[in-house]
C-alpha cells in the first residue's frame, strides 16, 4: 500500500480540544498505520481511548484517499452499492439469487484458481483445521439446502412418499474423484454448489481496491458505545459505517427469541430457512393431487419474506448514517424486516465495520460474512485476554448425550435406507457410525488408558475421571487413526447428511408433523438431532489438526441413579499462531488496543513469535487523572486486627468473612454514594452474602447504604445496574452538605469475570471506592487451564520437546496436582498469575472515567501488601497499571490509617468538585 508523506498528522475530526496523551496516541496510531502490520496501544481505561482510536484511525484513511486521488463515497451512491449482495451459504434463498448471474459468470474463473491453488496463505497446509474451519460454524448454515435436486436417485415402490425426502443423492466414491480437485462429488447435474472460501474469492477480488477498517471489540455494549462515539465526530456522516452482531441480539422474530438459548435461536433461524425451500419442493412433488396445509414457519421466517422490506431497510441505514445494534434493531421491527440479515448485506459496501471478536476472528464466521481483510485496517479493541480469546473459538466440546444421540439416529436411518444407498454412502455413513460408537466406548470405559482418574473436587469422591490426551494417541487409543477425516468432513458438508438424518429421525417422533413444526421451545430443552451433529462434525474438524495444536480432554461421569451419563470429550486449542497470522496476513495493519495489554512479551509469543520484539509497534501512555484523584490502598487487615487472608484455604473461614463484614460496615460510614465490592466468583459472593445475613452485618450495612447484587444471568445486570444507578443520582437532588455519614448511596456486590467487571463504566458516584477481596486466582483444578499452563511453559524452551514430555506426564484435575504443576514452572506459572492480575486490573479500571472523576481502591488480602510473607509467588503489585502502582500505599500499620486517609480524600474531592 502507497504511503503518505512524512509529515504532522492533524486530527480536526476530534470533537473537543485533546489532551496531550490523546494527542499522542493519535499520532502514533497514525504512524503505526503509515508502516503497517503489528501495533499495540495501551491507554488507560477513561483516557478517551475510543475516541482517540476513531480519530487517528480515520483520519489516515481519508488522508490516504485523498493520496489516491479517491472520495470518500457520497450518499448518493449508497444505496445502489448496498443491493449487490454476498452469495453466502448463510443467507437465504431470495437473498442469493442477486448473486446468481454473477456466480455463473465466474464459476469458470473460480474452477480454475482451485486448479491451480490460487489464494493459498502460508499456513495452509493439508490436515490442518484452519484450512477447514469453514465447514460447520453457527455462524455458517453449512446444509446445502437451495433445491430438491431433480435426479435423485429413483425409490423403490416400497418407500413411502414422505421418506423420499430423507434418501440420501448417491455419492461418488473416493477412488472416482479426487478431493483435491475443488468439485463435488454429488450428481447434481450442473447446479452448482459452490463454498464459503469461493465466495471470499470473489469478494476480495472485487474488493482488493477499497481499503476497510474493521473494529471488533469483546461485548456488544462495547460495540454500541464505540458507534456512540463515532457519532461526535464528522466520520459517522462520510463514511459507510454498519454494525454486526448475533442473532440473539438481531432477531425480531418473537417465536424464535422465545428459545432463550443463543445455539437454539441459530438453529432455528437456519431450519425456518430450510423448511421454506422444503416445503416448495414437496409442493412441486404433489402436484395438483391436493393443496397443502402451509403455515408461516413452513414458508419460511416471516421477518425475510418480502425482499422489498429488506431494500427499504437498507436504504434508510444509508440515510441515517452511523447506527448502532438498537437502532438496528428498532428500524428492522419499524419496517417489519430481519436486522441480522440487513445489517449483513451492508458488508460489501462499508468503509467501517464494527463488530464482536467472533465474527472477525473465526474464519468460518469471516467468510460466512463475506469480510474481505485483503489490504484493510484490523482494530481489536479490549485485547488485554486475545489469546485466550483467540484459542477458545476453536475449541470443541461432544456430550455423551449428543453421541448418544447421533449413534441412535444414524443406525436408524441406515436400517431403513441402506438398501437404497449407493456404496460412497454406505461406506461413509458405516464409517460416521463406527467413530461415535468408538467415543462412546471410551466414555463407558472405567480404566483411563494414558492417565490416573482424579478425585471430583466439589464431593472428594471418584464421581468425575477427568484426564488428557494428545490427539494422535486419543486416535491410536480408539484405533481410528485409519481414518480420512478431512474426506469424512468433506463428505458430510457435500452430502447434506446430517440434514436428512435429523429430518428422517424427526419424522418418525412426529410422523403426524409433516411439516416438522415445533409449537413450543420445550423441544430443545434437550440437544435436537441436528446440534448433536453439529458438535460431532466439530469434533472431527479438531482431529484433523496437528498434534501439537491442542489436547484432548476427557472428563467420564460415572452413571447417576437414574442412568444418566454426563461425560464428555473436549478438544482444547492451545496455539493461536497459525489462527492469528490467517488475519495479519491478509491484511495492512492490525492494531490492539486496551487499557492493560502488559505483559505484551506474553502476547507476542502466543499470537505473533515470528516479529521480533524491536519491530513491535507499542505506545503506552499514564492515566489523565491527577494522582490526588485516585487513591490506593492495600488493606492487609480488618478493624478487629484480623488479618485478611483470602487464599483458597483460608478465604471461607467465618473470622475471615465477618472482619470482611465489619470493614465494610466502617466504609459506609466513610465513603460517599457509591461502593462496588468485587468478589472472586458467584458462589462465593453467595457465600458470604449468606454469612452476612445470618450475622445481622448485612442489617448494619443497610442503615446506610442500599444493597445490589449482580445477577447471574446477563440479561438481568442492565435492571440491576438501572435502579443502582437511579439510587445514585437521587443523592444529587440532596443538599450537598449533608453529613455524608447519613444514610445515602448504594453498595454493589459484583464478579470477577463477571459483566460489570468486563465493560461497564462506573463513573463519578457509581464508583467512588472499588473493593477488590482477595486475589482471583483461576481453580488449579482446572484441567484446560493447566493444559494451557504447561502449552505455555514449553514456549521458546530449547528443551521444549523434553520438557512437554515431562509436563504432559504429570495429570491434572484437582488443586494439589495443579499447584504442583505451577509450582514447576516459570513461564507457565507467570502466565497464571497474569491471568489474576488482569482480572484484576480490569475490575478496578471501571472507576475513574474522565479528568474529573476520583475514586478509592481497596485491595483487601495481605497479599498485596509490601511486607508480606504470605505470597508464594510475584508481587502482584508489580502487575499493576502504572497509573495505580504509582500511587499504591502498600503498606498501612492499622485499619485506623486506612479510614483516616479514606476521611481525607473524599473531604478533599469533594471540596475540589464544589
Amino acid at each position: 500500500m502507497e504511503r503518505i508523506d512524512e509529515t504532522e498528522p492533524e486530527f480536526p475530526a476530534f470533537p473537543y480540544k485533546p489532551y496531550s496523551i490523546q494527542f499522542d496516541f493519535m499520532k502514533a496510531l497514525y504512524k503505526f498505520l503509515n508502516k503497517g502490520g503489528i501495533s499495540m496501544l495501551e491507554s488507560p481505561t477513561g483516557t478517551g481511548k475510543t475516541l482517540s482510536i476513531i480519530c487517528g484511525a480515520l483520519q489516515w484513511v481519508a488522508d490516504q484517499r485523498k493520496k489516491q486521488n479517491g472520495t470518500i463515497q457520497d450518499g448518493s451512491d449508497k444505496t445502489s452499492t448496498n443491493e449487490s449482495q454476498f452469495n453466502s451459504d448463510d443467507e437465504p434463498d431470495w437473498m442469493r439469487t442477486f448473486a446468481v448471474s454473477q456466480d455463473h459468470q465466474n464459476q469458470e474463473k473460480k474452477i480454475k484458481k482451485k486448479e491451480f491453488g490460487v489464494g493459498s496463505g502460508r499456513h495452509k497446509k493439508e490436515g490442518s483445521k484452519y484450512n477447514h474451519q469453514n465447514l460447520f460454524s453457527q455462524e455458517e448454515e453449512d446444509h446445502f439446502v437451495t433445491k430438491e435436486q431433480k435426479h435423485m436417485q429413483t425409490p423403490s415402490d416400497s418407500l413411502e412418499m414422505e421418506d423420499q425426502e430423507f434418501l440420501l443423492e448417491d455419492y461418488e466414491s473416493d477412488d472416482e474423484v479426487a478431493l483435491s480437485g475443488g468439485q463435488s462429488k454429488r450428481k447434481n447435474n450442473g447446479v452448482s454448489i459452490s463454498s464459503s472460501s469461493d465466495d471470499e474469492e470473489d469478494q476480495e477480488e472485487s474488493n482488493e481496491e477499497k481499503l476497510k477498517v474493521y473494529f471488533c471489540s469483546r461485548t456488544h455494549s462495547q460495540l454500541s458505545q464505540f458507534i456512540k462515539e463515532l457519532r461526535k465526530t464528522v466520520f459517522a456522516s462520510e463514511l459507510n459505517v454498519i454494525c454486526l452482531g448475533s442473532r440473539k441480539i438481531f432477531c425480531i422474530n418473537e417465536e424464535v427469541l422465545k428459545l432463550g438459548n443463543a445455539s437454539h435461536i441459530n438453529e432455528r433461524c437456519l431450519e425456518l430457512q430450510k423448511r421454506k425451500t422444503t416445503e416448495t419442493s414437496k409442493a412441486k412433488k404433489l402436484g395438483g393431487a391436493g393443496k397443502m396445509c402451509r403455515t408461516k414457519a413452513s414458508s419460511g421466517c416471516p421477518m425475510l419474506g418480502k425482499p422489498k422490506l429488506q431494500k427499504n431497510f437498507r436504504s434508510q441505514i444509508s440515510q441515517r448514517g452511523a447506527l448502532d445494534i438498537e437502532d438496528l434493531v428498532h428500524l428492522g421491527r419499524n419496517v417489519g424486516t430481519c436486522p441480522y440479515y440487513g445489517s449483513r448485506s451492508m458488508v460489501q459496501a462499508a468503509d467501517l465495520i464494527v463488530l464482536p471478536y467472533q465474527s472477525l476472528l473465526s474464519k468460518s464466521s469471516r467468510e460466512s460474512l463475506g469480510l474481505a481483510l485483503k489490504n484493510s485496517i484490523v482494530i481489536i479493541d479490549e485485547a488485554h485476554n486475545l489469546a485466550d480469546s483467540l484459542i477458545s473459538m476453536y475449541d470443541s466440546k461432544i456430550t455423551y448425550s449428543q453421541l448418544e444421540n447421533v449413534h441412535h439416529h444414524m443406525e436408524r436411518y441406515f436400517e431403513r435406507f441402506w438398501s437404497l444407498l449407493g456404496p460412497g454412502n454406505r461406506r461413509y455413513i458405516q464409517t460416521l457410525i463406527l467413530v461415535t460408537r468408538a467415543l462412546l466406548k471410551l466414555l463407558h470405559n472405567e480404566e483411563a488408558p494414558y492417565a490416573e482418574p482424579c478425585k471430583n473436587i466439589s464431593t472428594g469422591k471418584n464421581s468425575t475421571l477427568d484426564y488428557s490426551m494428545a490427539i494422535n494417541d486419543f486416535l491410536f487409543s480408539l484405533n481410528i487413526d485409519n481414518i480420512n477425516f478431512v474426506k469424512l468432513l468433506q463428505y458430510i458438508k457435500e452430502s447434506n447428511i446430517m440434514h436428512k438424518v435429523s429430518g428422517y429421525g424427526e419424522r418418525i417422533i412426529n410422523p403426524r408433523n409433516d411439516l416438522g413444526m415445533k409449537t413450543s421451545g420445550k423441544c430443545y430443552e434437550k440437544e435436537s438431532t441436528l446440534s448433536s451433529f453439529r458438535a460431532l462434525a466439530d469434533m472431527l474438524l479438531s482431529f484433523i489438526n496437528f498434534d501439537g495444536d491442542g489436547r484432548m480432554v476427557i472428563s467420564k461421569n460415572k452413571p447417576t441413579c437414574f442412568g444418566e451419563n454426563g461425560g464428555y470429550i473436549k478438544f482444547v486449542m492451545l496455539t493461536g499462531e497459525k489462527i492469528f497470522s490467517e488475519v495479519v496476513d491478509q491484511t495492512h495493519a492490525v492494531v490492539l488496543a486496551g487499557g492493560t495489554l502488559q505483559p505484551i512479551e506474553e502476547t507476542r509469543e502466543r499470537l505473533f513469535p515470528w516479529l521480533p520484539s524491536s519491530q513491535l509497534n507499542f505506545f503506552s501512555c499514564s492515566h489523565i487523572v491527577p494522582p490526588e484523584s485516585v487513591l490506593p490502598m492495600a488493606v492487609s487487615s480488618g478493624p478487629s486486627g484480623q488479618p485478611f487472608d483470602f487464599s483458597y484455604s483460608s478465604r471461607s473461614s467465618s473470622a475471615i468473612v465477618k472482619e470482611l463484614g465489619l470493614l465494610l460496615c466502617n466504609l459506609v460510614t466513610v465513603v460517599p454514594e457509591g461502593i462496588v465490592v468485587f468478589f472472586s466468583s458467584f458462589d462465593y459472593e453467595e457465600q458470604v452474602h449468606g454469612l452476612w445475613k445470618a450475622s445481622g452485618i448485612l442489617d448494619r450495612i443497610m442503615k446506610k447504604k442500599r444493597i445490589f447484587r449482580e445477577p447471574r444471568n446477563n440479561t438481568d445486570v442492565e435492571s440491576v445496574l438501572k435502579e443502582y444507578k437511579e439510587n445514585i443520582d437521587a443523592l444529587s437532588k440532596k443538599d450537598p452538605q449533608q453529613n455524608i455519614s447519613s444514610s445515602s448511596g448504594a453498595v454493589l456486590f459484583a464478579v470477577v469475570g463477571g459483566k460489570i467487571s468486563e465493560g461497564i463504566n462506573l463513573s463519578d458516584g457509581m464508583g467512588r471506592c472499588i473493593v477488590m477481596v482477595g486475589l482471583p486466582y483461576p481453580s488449579p483444578s482446572d484441567i484446560e487451564l493447566m493444559e494451557r499452563v504447561k502449552h505455555i511453559e514449553t514456549l521458546g524452551n530449547s528443551n521444549s520437546i523434553k520438557s512437554l514430555k515431562f509436563y504432559n506426564e504429570v495429570p491434572s484435575g484437582d488443586v494439589e496436582t495443579g499447584l504442583e504443576i505451577l509450582r514447576s514452572c516459570k513461564r507457565g506459572k507467570e502466565y497464571y498469575e497474569n491471568l489474576c492480575m488482569k482480572a484484576v486490573n480490569q475490575s478496578i479500571g471501571r472507576a475513574i472515567r474522565h479528568i474529573n472523576d476520583y475514586a478509592a481502591i481497596l485491595l483487601v488480602d495481605v497479599r498485596y501488601s509490601s511486607n508480606s510473607s504470605k505470597r508464594s509467588f510475584s508481587h502482584p503489585a508489580d502487575k499493576l497499571p502504572k497509573w495505580i502502582k504509582d500511587c499504591l500505599i502498600s503498606s498501612t500499620e492499622n485499619y485506623g490509617e486506612v479510614h483516616r486517609r479514606l476521611h481525607q480524600f473524599f473531604k478533599l474531592n469533594r471540596k475540589m468538585g464544589q
